[in-house]
């Protein structure tokens, strides 16, 4: 870790054109890994792990794994400096940790489609946020893009069906997990301004994964190691549904340049999630989600 002094040597390149489809399929590619979270954890569940800690799994596996790679790949990564660690602490414990723990309590409070519906508020903060601290355009395309989206999970989550309720509990927790969700794109957008993508997401999750030891239960631990599968699974929810992600995610914000841009194509995260559920778990093709996938396409290309 460097002194205040010192100058990082792996700042962003500057020329990476805004709103190129190599970002775009980045950010794509980032909510369809996203989306694939689903099956990792519901045979992590199968198994007796709860959800919390296979949440402190994931994170403290991700922390481990990237710290590993990169000291034997690129240890140039490591270097940041001390005036911008606040800014990482903020990423790891409020964008990863806490949105972790509070999204599992609202989907407690709530039922999966409320919690879904309310977290994917995030884009809506996101367009917001960016337009007063980064003071990013509000085109109609980008409010006829987020409004269509929205609109796309609301089909994908089934609140057309009828018989969905919610406490005030669960509405406050489920707008908190969006806003804790939108803070990636806000906290990320700000530390790409100093350092690369793999910085940003090694120490993003080097603090989250740190934050989340002290949220392990020792039998949920014990439980994976006594399995092979689950560590297969663990490794597989760590690696393909966190680090990967993540990483196409903060490349592609950082070729976009938009905040709010890249949160409304993150969109395609449940669309992904509920074919996942019909192909591998024999979940029912339901219109809803072919109107959600097509309300997602029609955001995707107004975004072009």
């Amino acid at each position: 870790m460097n002194t205040p002094n010192t100058t990082p040597t792996d700042t962003p390149q500057a020329a990476a054109p805004k709103g190129n489809f190599l970002a775009v399929l980045c950010v794509l590619g980032a909510a369809s890994l996203w989306g694939a979270t689903g099956f990792f954890n519901r045979q992590i569940s199968a198994l007796g792990i709860s959800a919390s800690s296979a949440v402190s799994v994931r994170n403290v596996g991700a922390c481990i794994l990237l710290v590993v790679f990169f000291l034997v790949t690129n240890r140039s990564v490591f270097r940041i400096k001390l005036r911008h660690l606040p800014l990482f602490l903020a990423m790891g414990l409020i964008s990863i940790m806490l949105f972790s723990l509070v999204y599992f309590s609202s989907q407690r409070e709530s039922s999966l489609a409320v919690a879904a519906i309310l977290l994917y508020t995030a884009p809506t903060f996101v367009v917001i946020l960016s337009t007063l601290i980064f003071r990013d355009k509000f085109t109609k395309r980008k409010l006829a893009a987020l409004v269509i989206a929205f609109l796309g999970c609301t089909f994908v989550a089934g609140i057309w069906g009828g018989g969905l309720s919610i406490t005030p509990k669960g509405l406050l927790l489920g707008l908190g997990s969006g806003l804790f969700y939108a803070s990636y794109s806000i906290f990320g957008r700000v530390a790409l301004r100093h350092y690369q993508p793999l910085t940003v997401t090694l120490y993003t999750f080097l603090v989250g994964g740190i934050g989340s030891c002290f949220l392990l239960e020792p039998e949920s631990v014990s439980a994976f190691a006594a399995s092979p599968k689950a560590i297969l699974l663990g490794l597989g929810l760590a690696i393909f549904s966190t680090i990967l992600p993540y990483m196409l995610y903060t490349k592609g914000l950082n070729d976009l340049g938009d905040s709010g841009k890249a949160s409304i194509l993150a969109s395609v995260e449940p669309v992904v999630a509920a074919i996942i559920g019909i192909l591998a778990f024999g979940e029912p093709l339901t219109l809803g989600v072919i109107l959600g996938l097509v309300c997602i396409l029609i955001s995707v290309y107004i975004l072009r």
